[in-house]
């Protein structure tokens, strides 16, 4: 079966990769822009469904298709645009949980199948020094947040509860059944096969 991943993400590459799976790569060319007003969990979702069907592919191809966005206090973080914006962002996080979201589309043929995983992410409080290392090191500017679990900002991490792969980007655990439902072998099951 050809699998698309529709990112350029390396985390999300190096995840789908782990679950064993061989994929191609085609980026969705979609406005990624988020209403303010609407829930972010609506919004994650409607961004990665519009991710999935921008896609161009042949009927049997099963597209993979995913956006993370933090939440703190009811106000979503994106990628920071510089780095004052990324300070600024880490300052907010400090010393608070907040949510990170992922939006996550499996689509094949007509079949669109979608899950918002959700996580709870709990930052000890931190010191402006720290902060200000952290963005000489570049790390928080391509993220979600400003911060990188799998990096030097899982420092920042005193308490996680939910997905340590959605803070990363790729719910694995969730898109491995969506995976199944269109028939994707993974660890040789299907769907259909008995659980336990």
């Amino acid at each position: 079966m050809n699998i698309i991943l529709a990112s350029q993400s390396p985390r999300r590459r190096e995840l789908l990769g782990k679950m064993g799976l061989e994929f191609s790569i085609q980026a969705a060319d979609i406005d990624e822009t988020m209403d303010p007003t609407c829930p972010p969990e609506q919004e994650v979702a409607r961004v990665s469904r519009g991710k999935a069907a921008a896609i161009l592919a042949d009927e049997n191809a099963v597209i993979v298709a995913a956006d993370t966005i933090v939440v703190c206090q009811g106000k979503i973080l994106g990628k920071p645009h510089s780095k004052e914006e990324a300070r600024q962002m880490l300052r907010q996080l400090a010393g608070k949980t907040h949510q990170v979201m992922t939006g996550c589309a499996v689509r094949h043929g007509d079949v669109l199948l979608h899950h918002t995983e959700i996580t709870d992410v709990e930052f000890r409080p931190l010191a402006g020094a720290e902060i200000e290392a952290y963005l000489e090191t570049g790390e928080p500017m391509d993220k979600a947040g400003a911060y990188g679990i799998q990096g030097m900002g899982g420092l920042f991490v005193q308490r996680l509860s939910g997905d340590y792969y959605n803070v990363m980007g790729l719910p694995v655990c969730a898109l491995a059944q969506m995976l199944r439902q269109v028939g994707v072998r993974i660890l040789g099951v299907a769907n259909e096969e008995e659980t336990f």
